[in-house]
């Protein structure tokens, strides 16, 4: 439904901090023509906490028009409150995104029975296919593999983007889910790993670079090709480790300006790389062939 690789899109901003919604259609026209199947927007690496709803439905419609056809839209929507997610997941869905991205509650803390519910309460509120995004790291709780089973019986839910970094985790999320539901790679780096024991794909950050050579690995395993696959996550690992020498999307944005995309600044409280990082990425990227 989704591809097997999501981007999830940086938000290109201008050095007042406003979105640059010019730069914004660029990106997502650049991403649609290498390798992306799927551009997701308001995403953490969109750097949502810090967008207001209404600069979030400006950004949908405006990636929306600008790929025209050419990548399906993934809107990040969730968030720890249900009745502010499913409001503007109702505004997603009238600015024409294609699906959803539902965040696992944050700092709050929900048990797993009203995560049920919350997230069961999202998806009946539309009529998109919804991801849910699991990532104890940054949310404070794990979304299990049981309550996960439950929810992928839950008409619309139909995805997750997998981040905790337990591969035993994504096996039994694998094994106990709905016939037809997709697990996707939250990190880069765990994609190849995740693949093997069922899953589909990867959102990624490293998209944003070598988006065509993590589809080619996604395909070469698909078509058994697992040496050929390997060879190329092995390439690709260290500009993964180098994408988050710091807290993402700060790499990332920072990249892109090497490749001439410009995607501005992060908005604070992020800052840019120091110049120890900054070297660590252009490393990485040198050895790529992606900078002189």
């Amino acid at each position: 439904m989704f591809g097997s690789v999501v981007t999830a899109m940086v938000t290109p901003m201008r050095e007042d901090g406003a979105l640059d919604l010019a730069k914004a259609e660029q990106l997502a026209r650049h991403l649609a023509d290498n390798g992306t199947d799927t551009v997701l927007v308001c995403g953490t690496t969109g750097e949502s906490p810090t967008l207001s709803d209404d600069e979030k439905v400006e950004l949908m419609t405006t990636v929306v028009k600008a790929v025209e056809g050419r990548a399906k839209v993934m809107a990040g929507t969730g968030s720890n409150d249900t009745r502010h997610s499913i409001e503007l997941s109702q505004r997603a869905q009238e600015a024409g995104v294609d699906s959803l991205l539902l965040v696992v509650p944050y700092y709050n803390k929900p048990p797993q029975r009203a995560l049920y519910e919350h997230f069961k309460a999202i998806a009946q509120s539309v009529d998109l296919p919804c991801m849910i995004y699991n990532i104890p790291g940054r949310t404070g709780i794990n979304l299990l593999p049981e309550t996960l089973a439950k929810l992928s019986e839950v008409p619309g839910i139909v995805a997750v983007k997998e981040s905790s970094g337990n591969l035993d985790q994504v096996s039994d999320i694998c094994g106990a889910v709905a016939d037809g539901f997709a697990v996707y790679s939250g990190d880069d780096s765990l994609t190849l790993p995740i693949l093997s024991v069922g899953g589909v794909g990867v959102v990624s950050v490293a998209s944003h670079l070598v988006g065509l050579q993590i589809k080619q690995m996604i395909e070469d395993f698909q078509a058994g090709k697992v040496k050929e696959a390997a060879a190329m996550h092995h390439r690709l690992v260290p500009l993964f480790k180098a994408l988050f020498v710091t807290t993402n999307p700060i790499p990332v944005k920072w990249a892109m300006s090497l490749i001439g995309i410009d995607c501005g600044p992060t908005r604070p409280p992020l800052m840019a790389p120091t110049a120890s990082e900054q070297a660590t990425i252009t490393a990485a990227m040198r050895n790529l062939g992606l900078v002189d």
